[in-house]
């Protein structure tokens, strides 16, 4: 836990960026989850009249009297209106004037892990809620946070979530007491400390009456930090991708229509970490051919140079053999090349993982048949302790290692994310079944 967990001063507005910022919500059951991102787009004017009509009229309204149920707004199927739960993620965007935000509303359940895996990947922030009536105080002074809890926080380090804001909800069912507040920060403390998450930041708030979601409590005087929403607007998004080295995927060869005298050969992607310029010295990956870009093309023309994030054309002095699946990288920093990986998997097929089948690894634009040779640990949430294991089920997560058929060109994923992140592929059904995030020796 870092100094951020004072929050004793408000942010300002020097602070706030108008970058977007992509957020989850992540929590155990009930926790108020869909109810807070109700809340958000409520009181920040981002609902439209005829959702609020059709909200109001809903027959799975679990509100009582004129109330609107603002889960509503988030839980969109059928069986998540009928039970009361979320399923499946659910994105939402708003705007304040200060910054734009896609929300992904996640599920609680144990059994919907994969689902918040999937919600997670993209994140830049993660709200993790307590519900303040749930945690176990003991006289002795021990708390006891719920497993879910745990968990999300456990697979938001593993996913390097850049900021985890712990949101202790519902503190109107506890008079709004500030030292039941301060004991469940402490215990959350102890664990984040224990997992290595570094940026946490702590807000007392009720999501159902609003309070310090979008305008500040007056029932909690003692609280002097920021709202949710200020907190969301100031947050700084790290640009590191932006001072990784290239990683430039190729998607497609493209070429003229053969009826021009000149030869048109350009590479087609998403650059995924890094920036590139013309005249730059890349090396392609897995073959090793060098290669120098000569000029980048987008639907407005040519560029000097682009940055991360950006789908671009690459056209290089040299006539190399390149094709979809292969990766133009920065010739001084190329990534590692694999062919048996280790990575953290989690396994989020409903069969178990035979080791003696085939499945597909989808890295960035290549395919290739893989094996799961070893399952060399699981990882104990409560504990956090990893412990050996012969198989994998529904949502466990696991050290696996992985022999691929085709090299690859691979970065730890604390270092780059996007080409340090696999799904595995079932060969037969092509479900995905696993999402993993690679780990190189240091």
């Amino acid at each position: 836990m870092n100094a951020q967990l004072a929050a004793t001063q408000p942010v300002t507005d020097d602070d706030a960026t108008s970058t977007l910022l992509r957020f989850i919500t992540a929590g155990s059951v009930d926790d108020g989850k869909s109810t807070l991102i109700g809340r958000l787009l409520f009181d920040s004017k981002g609902i439209f009249a005829d959702q609020l009509d059709a909200m109001s009229r809903s027959k799975h309204k679990r509100t009582v009297g004129d109330a609107v149920d603002l889960a509503l707004l988030t839980d969109g199927l059928e069986a998540e209106r009928e039970q009361g739960i979320t399923i499946d993620v659910a994105y939402r965007y708003f705007a304040t004037p200060k910054r734009k935000f896609i929300i992904a509303d996640t599920p609680g359940h144990e059994q919907y892990t994969r689902n918040m895996v999937t919600g997670a990947s993209t994140a830049d922030a993660v709200i993790i809620l307590i519900d303040v009536s749930k945690v176990k105080l003991h006289d002795d002074g021990r708390v006891d946070l719920l497993i879910q809890t745990k968990r999300h926080s456990t697979l938001a380090h593993l996913l390097q979530i850049e900021h985890v804001i712990v949101a202790v909800n519902k503190m109107d069912l506890v008079d709004y007491d500030q030292t039941v507040y301060e004991r469940i920060i402490k215990a959350y403390g102890e664990f984040a400390a224990s997992l290595g998450l570094k940026d946490v930041t702590p807000i007392p708030l009720s999501a159902l009456s609003g309070d310090n979601v979008v305008e500040p409590s007056a029932k909690m005087p003692w609280y002097r930090g920021p709202t949710l929403i200020a907190l969301l607007e100031a947050l700084p998004v790290q640009q590191a991708s932006h001072q990784a080295p290239l990683r430039f995927p190729v998607q497609l060869v493209a070429r003229h229509n053969g009826h021009e005298a000149n030869d048109f050969r350009g590479y087609m992607g998403r650059i995924e970490a890094g920036q590139v310029s013309v005249g730059d010295q890349l090396v392609v990956q897995p073959s090793g051919q060098s290669a120098t870009v000569r000029d980048i093309v987008t639907f407005d023309g040519s560029h000097q140079s682009a940055v991360v994030g950006q789908s671009v054309t690459l056209l290089l002095e040299e006539h190399l053999d390149i094709s979809r699946g292969d990766m133009l990288a920065s010739a001084a920093r190329p990534a590692t090349l694999l062919k048996q990986l280790v990575a953290d998997v989690c396994w989020m097929a409903d069969e178990p993982l035979d080791v003696r089948r085939k499945y597909w690894i989808k890295h960035g634009t290549r395919q290739s048949a893989a094996r799961v040779t070893s399952v060399d640990s699981i990882l104990d949430i409560n504990t956090q302790q990893r412990h050996p294991a012969d198989g994998l089920k529904l949502n466990d997560i696991a050290r696996i290692g992985v022999t691929v058929q085709q090299m690859l060109a691979v970065d730890a994923y604390d270092d780059v994310r996007a080409t340090g992140a696999f799904i595995l592929i079932d060969e037969v059904t092509h479900q995905t079944v696993a999402a993993g995030m690679i780990r190189l020796p240091a």
